[in-house]
């Protein structure tokens, strides 16, 4: 049953730290990575998309079917790329994106284009489309890194599609080489940290987790889970001092009834 919710809680804080990154309104659209498809309004029916936001989208829209010259029709389609992205329906937004960056073939576009079918890998359900959606971040922002071999955002990003693919080790490797360079940086730390739980390396995630513990001592979904490592080691005291932590840091609902069930079962 504990092995049971140190699972949950695992997922649950991925999930608390995509939710940070997730506008209201976030919907999952259908398929739309078929170059000869255009993505359907998707903002349509969606009422919890500000009603100007939908008016603009679907304004934007239709100037970009009108098909105009490929300049016109290029910012047409960045300009729904960031209203869609505002929406939350990255899917759509990394469809046109790909089309404003074939246009304008700059580092902006190849950056804004891979960060769009991130953002959408990061939200997909199904295993086939996420794995799409990596394959697609991939392929743009390895653009970006390829002339940026020290973007470490890009790396982590890249290093992240990995993880859910059938070459997970690739990832992983990439993320050491990130935190080679970069012994702070939060995203790799952190997710170092969650790996290593999953594959019941609690030495190591302890080791990471403290390391981003150092590095920013607020970060609720690392000490969320520097606690189940501590747990999972047996060191009921040093989980129990994260957990308190987190619920002066946190005020979630989800978030507070989790501590509360591991602080429970610490009494």
């Amino acid at each position: 049953m504990l092995k049971t919710r140190i699972i949950l809680v695992i997922a649950g804080a991925l999930i608390v730290w995509l939710i940070f990154l997730l506008p209201k309104g976030v919907v999952e659209n259908e398929s739309q990575l078929k170059e000869d498809a255009l993505p359907a309004n998707s903002s349509a029916g969606h009422t919890e998309v500000p009603k100007t936001l939908s008016t603009n989208i679907k304004a934007v829209r239709a100037l970009y079917l009108k098909g105009a010259t490929n300049q016109k029709n290029a910012i047409f389609a960045d300009s729904l790329r960031t209203l869609y992205t505002q929406s939350g329906q990255f899917d759509s937004a990394a469809w046109f994106a790909e089309k404003a960056a074939t246009f304008f073939n700059t580092l902006e576009s190849f950056l804004n284009t891979g960060n769009s079918y991130y953002e959408a890998y990061t939200f997909a359900m199904e295993p086939v489309k996420q794995e799409q959606l990596a394959v697609k971040s991939r392929e743009w922002l390895g653009k970006v890194l390829e002339a940026e071999p020290k973007n470490l955002e890009v790396k982590t990003k890249m290093a992240m599609t990995y993880l859910s693919s059938k070459a997970p080790m690739q990832g992983i490797t990439m993320m050491r080489e990130v935190l080679a360079e970069d012994p702070k940086n939060e995203f790799a730390l952190y997710n170092m940290g969650m790996l290593s739980i999953q594959s019941g390396q609690n030495d190591r995630a302890v080791e990471h987790l403290e390391n981003l513990k150092a590095v920013n001592p607020d970060h609720v979904q690392g000490l969320l889970l520097l606690g189940v490592a501590y747990l999972n080691k047996g060191n009921k005291e040093k989980a129990k001092q994260q957990f308190e932590r987190v619920k002066k840091l946190d005020k979630d609902p989800a978030v507070l009834a989790t501590v509360d069930s591991y602080l429970k079962d610490l009494e």
